[in-house]
């Protein structure tokens, strides 16, 4: 790859020209030289966007594709090109296919549908058989042939034990165990938050009190049999101070919460609209206030956009039997301007890599290019038009969002709009 982009503004904290407008040429895949003004006697493509600003490309923790068995939820092949019009060139993907990611083949399959595209995919396998919570899947042989993380997809594991186990057994390798902060007993058959709201409209309600328990028991088992555990997707604000108090204690923990959890409150669920239907639950404003403090001060490692697509299906049916989830590569960036800084976005949206085995790059002269390219100011409302997903299933959809991707360039590829 050949190209020279123009008059690009550089946020990258570990680069020499932050915060800097500067043209960049890229030969070969290497960024050889950054100034102004620079020359393309070679007669180079170039690349000009207005306002144009980059970054070292950003990262999500938790999506979903449904490939291979779910085809008809999204596809790899559509759902790396929906991440690379989203601004993502790596992303870690969810075992939550049929059948489940639980075996070494797997992995590879899933890998080999990644080759030569610009967005690196990370397997996550399963962390027990078929995720069905009994015994302890292939996760040895996953790691070898690239699984970044064990996690059953939004499934608790009930067996305090079996979390143990895998704590102990993956620390021999490195492996990083996840585990969905949810006592399946307190939940029950709740819907939503329980709250004010869930009374209200008359849905059962799951209390924040299922997820903080988990969180308990599960730091609890890690502070005694050492490992790497990853939490997904907190959302109370107790979660936070107790993985707060963890760290301060040097456990090996990491969280991360979903966009939508920073944003919307159950309060939005009065429609019944099943788009809002997401788990963990949508929670109260004193949440996303103490959520947004925890993602501030680092004590939330990473923010996902947890996306999963779902076919009209699943979604168009009475609230107490359409399916969880939501898409939300294509809205991450808008939302999040709307709740941080630029400089607080770019960097909530470049961390956590190396928590899943993935490298950090910089735009600096000898690096390889991988950065994201958009505009932060224009505002806009989120349509279907901005749907890239083979799924529509949008919480966002009729928000008025922040910033403009254009796209990405990376593994020597360049996916823009």
């Amino acid at each position: 790859m050949n190209i020279l982009i123009k008059s690009a503004t550089i946020l990258d904290s570990k680069s020499d020209f932050h915060n800097t407008n500067q043209d960049i040429l890229v030969e070969g895949g290497l960024i050889t030289k950054i100034g102004t003004n620079l020359k393309n006697p070679k007669k180079y493509s170039e690349i000009t966007f207005e306002n144009l600003h980059i970054s070292q490309g950003w990262f999500d923790s938790s999506v979903s594709f449904g490939e291979p068995g779910l085809e008809e939820r999204e596809t790899i092949e559509n759902g790396i090109k929906t991440a690379a019009l989203s601004g993502f060139t790596t992303v870690a993907l969810n075992p939550n296919t049929n059948p489940v990611i639980d075996t070494s083949t797997d992995v590879s399959f899933v890998k080999s549908k990644a080759i030569d595209k610009a967005v690196e995919i990370l397997p996550i396998g399963a962390l027990t058989k078929g995720s069905e919570g009994l015994d302890l899947a292939e996760l040895f042989d996953m790691k070898n042939a690239g699984a970044t993380a064990f996690y059953d997809y939004k499934k608790p594991v009930s067996n305090p034990n079996l979390l143990k186990i895998a704590l102990q057994y993956t620390s021999n390798f490195d492996g990083l165990v996840c585990s969905y902060p949810q006592e399946n007993k307190i939940a029950g058959l709740g819907v939503m938050n329980e709250n004010v709201t869930s009374t209200s409209i008359g849905l059962k309600g799951n209390p924040a009190l299922a997820e903080e328990l988990q969180i308990v028991r599960d730091l609890f088992l890690l502070e005694y049999a050492g490992g790497k555990l990853h939490i997904p997707t907190i959302s109370t604000a107790k979660s936070v101070a107790l993985i707060r108090e963890a760290k301060s204690k040097k456990l090996d923990v990491s969280c991360s919460v979903s966009v939508h959890n920073l944003y919307f409150t159950d309060e939005y669920l009065t429609d019944f609209d099943t788009n809002f239907k997401v788990k963990p639950p949508l929670r109260t404003q004193d949440d996303i206030n103490a959520l947004v403090e925890g993602v501030k001060d680092g004590t939330i490692d990473m923010v996902t956009t947890d996306h999963n697509p779902l076919d009209i299906e699943l979604k168009k049916v009475e609230f107490d039997y359409a399916e969880y989830g939501t898409i939300g590569l294509e809205s991450a960036f808008g939302v999040l301007q709307q709740k941080f800084t630029l400089k607080k976005t770019i960097d909530i949206l470049t961390r956590g890599r190396n928590r899943f085995g993935a490298k950090q790059t910089s735009i600096n002269i000898g690096e390889k290019i991988n950065v994201t390219l958009f505009n932060p100011a224009p505002k806009y409302t989120f349509s279907k038009s901005h749907i890239q997903s083979k799924s529509h299933n949008a919480i966002f959809q009729d928000i008025v969002l922040k910033g403009k991707v254009y796209g990405v360039i990376a593994n020597n590829i360049s996916v823009l709009k």
